[in-house]
């Protein structure tokens, strides 16, 4: 084989393989450019099959995401169960509507090296760094991909990839440590939209058993 069927075949090969690169261009410029967003989303969380059964376990909700950078987000969901989420920049508080419970704590307790922490807190790929080992992965499903893995191995999260349709958050792919994957898709995105106010606020219902950790 002569230099230039060499030269040829090895451009052929390189045109073959993945692209790796744009899933963390993507990523940096949704860092970038969303300093705030507000989405719908659906949610089907899979959990391993036990010991008598014999397929994996789901459950799908669906509801409403909104966050503000550095520190402010909130996950509504509606379907089947109502319950909130609401990082007010100070605390973490946790409703569960149909025990009409509230669970509190310290927020910076605890994001840390969160599938939160990637969306709502990280200004750049730098912050990011300090707590994930970054990389691209290869374009699947008419998406750019992006996959995070904490430098903190304490078994809570194993890794998250995230899907982007240009700088468009379109899924947040997340397994932890038990083996459990939680998959989100998001519709109706829209970045830096204007807030009328009150969407990183919550006070807990009248009644509401409140348990502060």
């Amino acid at each position: 084989m002569n230099i230039r069927s060499l030269l040829s075949a090895a451009a052929l090969c390189w045109a073959a393989l993945p692209a790796h690169a744009d899933g963390l261009k993507a990523l940096e410029a949704f860092l970038r450019e969303a300093s705030s967003a507000r989405a719908d989303f659906t949610q089907v969380v899979t959990s391993p099959a036990r010991a008598n059964e014999a397929t994996p376990r789901q459950r799908t909700s669906n509801g409403r995401f909104v966050f503000q950078r550095p520190d402010r987000f909130r996950f509504d969901y509606l379907k089947p169960f109502e319950q909130t989420i609401v990082a007010d920049g100070r605390q973490l508080w946790l409703h569960d509507v149909d025990l009409n419970q509230v669970t509190v704590r310290a927020q910076k307790d605890a994001l840390g090296s969160t599938p939160a922490a990637i969306i709502a807190s990280a200004p750049d790929l730098a912050a990011l760094r300090s707590s994930f080992d970054l990389r691209a992965a290869p374009d699947a499903d008419g998406l750019q991909w992006a996959e995070a893995t904490p430098k903190q191995r304490d078994g809570q999260l194993r890794k998250v990839r995230l899907g982007f349709a240009g700088t468009q958050l379109s899924v947040l792919d997340i397994e932890d440590g038990l083996g459990q994957r939680s998959v989100l898709r998001f519709s109706q995105w829209q970045n830096n939209p204007a807030f009328k106010g009150g969407e990183f606020r919550f006070e807990p219902p009248a009644g509401a058993d409140v348990i502060r950790q």
